[in-house]
């Protein structure tokens, strides 16, 4: 596969191409790019895939929602619904995406928004809001964030800078000047502050950025309606692992340092899950002679699992036990609190002169 993709190199150089011209007429501004007078914060990356921009989302709602009235915007990836929508307790991730409802379901209290166009969004959004959160906007030049935070993803950082269909990245590496704050995410828990050097000369982050490393900080399991389980996985626990996200590298990892016993369900990136694909899960799992077995998906999957037709295949199937593996993002060395402030300063100073 990889060597396949090495013939796509001529249309990485179009792509590439095409990236860099677009870029230049907003640099120029020949395209517009649009600025607000309330904070805009925007979360991205540079490559498809995660990077973790859920949970660091997350992180800053958590931050702020207690002080600030708070909307996230996402272009709702993966919904079968167009335009401006605003999610309420009832919406689904079918009609807008995974991580929206995501945000919704942990943050009831909170606006959770997508639109394709994130300029009219913020429009929609601003009168009654004191900052927007725009969730993978990096790309999406009409708007240009007050505050822009870029992820680069730890396990890939020594990867070759290629452009799509050739590689992963969806824009050029110089593309991060852009940037304020970078942060290098999933991050292994124990990288100390000598082996953070070599990890920043790979970025090369420019004089005005500031540079953080995070890992991922798995939680105690949950029920699928939110409630802590209770149920430890040990040495002789079967773990059927049921993932449709961009890299589940790090949470097989992780899991693996509790019993090797995993069977991985694996499917692509904000897989729709069908009846099919459960009543396989079910199948497997009641064939499976492990005494102690267990059912576990990540907060994203859980979403797409939500609706009637899922709970009534795991009751069809014994009552199968799902568990969530809710995670949070951690800063390393105890640098939280330097981008606490650094998030907080920026919003005190653009909403004082309203």
């Amino acid at each position: 596969m990889k060597y396949l993709r090495w013939l796509l190199l001529p249309f990485s150089l179009l792509y590439g191409l095409v990236v860099i011209i677009r870029n230049w007429c907003y640099d120029s501004g020949l395209f517009k790019s649009h600025k607000f007078n309330k904070p805009v914060i925007s979360i991205g990356n540079l490559d498809v895939g995660g990077a973790g921009k859920s949970p660091m989302t997350e992180y800053l709602i958590r931050l702020l929602k207690d002080k600030y009235k708070v909307a996230t915007l996402s272009r709702g990836y993966g919904r079968n619904t167009t335009g401006f929508l605003s999610a309420t307790a009832t919406t689904t991730a079918t009609q807008i995406g995974d991580e929206p409802a995501q945000f919704k379901y942990k943050f009831p209290d909170i606006t959770v928004a997508v639109c394709e166009k994130r300029v009219e969004g913020i429009k929609k959004l601003l009168p009654d809001h004191d900052l927007i959160l725009l969730d993978d906007a990096y790309q999406h030049r009409a708007v240009e964030p007050g505050l822009s935070i870029l992820l680069f993803d730890y396990n890939r950082l020594n990867e070759p800078h290629l452009l799509l269909p050739t590689g992963n990245m969806r824009e050029p590496f110089s593309g991060r000047w852009r940037a304020q704050i970078i942060i290098v995410t999933k991050c292994p828990a124990t990288l100390n502050e000598d082996e953070q050097p070599a990890l920043a000369q790979i970025i090369e982050a420019l004089p005005y950025q500031k540079l953080f490393f995070t890992a991922i900080n798995y939680q105690p399991l949950q029920d699928l309606d939110g409630r802590l389980s209770g149920t430890v996985i040990d040495n002789d626990t079967t773990v059927f692992l049921l993932t449709g996200i961009a890299n589940a590298g790090p949470l097989l990892g992780y899991l693996s340092g509790f019993t090797p016993r995993i069977i991985h369900h694996n499917y692509p990136d904000h897989h729709s899950f069908t009846l099919k694909n459960i009543t396989k899960l079910a199948a497997d799992f009641n064939a499976c002679p492990s005494q102690k077995k267990i059912i576990i998906t990540t907060e994203k999957d859980a979403q797409r699992l939500e609706g009637s037709w899922f709970k009534t295949a795991l009751q069809a199937n014994g009552s199968l036990p799902v568990f969530v593996i809710p995670i949070r993002v951690e800063f390393l060395n105890g640098s939280g609190e330097q981008f606490d402030r650094l998030i907080i300063e920026y919003v005190r100073e653009h909403t004082a002169h309203h």
